[in-house]
């Protein structure tokens, strides 16, 4: 237990001592640059789907089925989680990172089975963000109604 302020100082100090040191601006490079170019990739998914004829509504399903496809793959081999490590946030761009939440959990629990495994533990993760995103949609959807009637939207 530490008992005065000096001896909590010196504690304090060899702590930020040996504390790792974060690369804040060499993190934040990773993660604009990662989370760019699955933005870019995106991009060209959507533009290749629109020029072999898609409407712009149909592109972008195709472009969010093919992203949180290799999400998905990618997670199943393993290389997804090496590249969140390396690239930091950028990896958490919303499709693909949502799709790496509900695999991650579902490959490490399907040792424990289909039902109680797979089936109760795949959306540990990504679950709540599920939940609420579909009730605040719903209230939403609620307020929408009732003003939209009265015309004030």
């Amino acid at each position: 237990m530490i008992n005065s302020e000096k001896e909590k100082q010196k504690y304090n100090d060899m702590v930020a001592n040996m504390a790792p040191k974060s690369p804040i601006f060499t993190n934040c490079l990773k993660a604009f640059v990662s989370g760019g170019l699955i933005c870019v990739l995106g991009q060209a998914i959507n533009n290749t789907a629109k020029f072999y004829g898609l409407n712009a509504d149909n592109a972008s399903l195709v472009t969010s089925i093919i992203l949180i496809f290799i999400s998905a793959l990618l997670t199943g081999l393993g290389v997804y989680g090496k590249l969140g490590k390396f690239c930091g946030a950028g990896t958490i761009v919303p499709i693909t990172g949502f799709a790496n939440s509900v695999v991650s959990p579902a490959i490490e629990f399907k040792k424990e089975g289909m039902i109680f495994g797979l089936g109760s533990k795949m959306f540990v993760i990504a679950g709540p963000v599920i939940i609420y995103g579909v009730l605040a949609s719903m209230v939403v959807g609620i307020f929408y109604y009732l003003f939209g009637q009265v015309n004030l939207l």
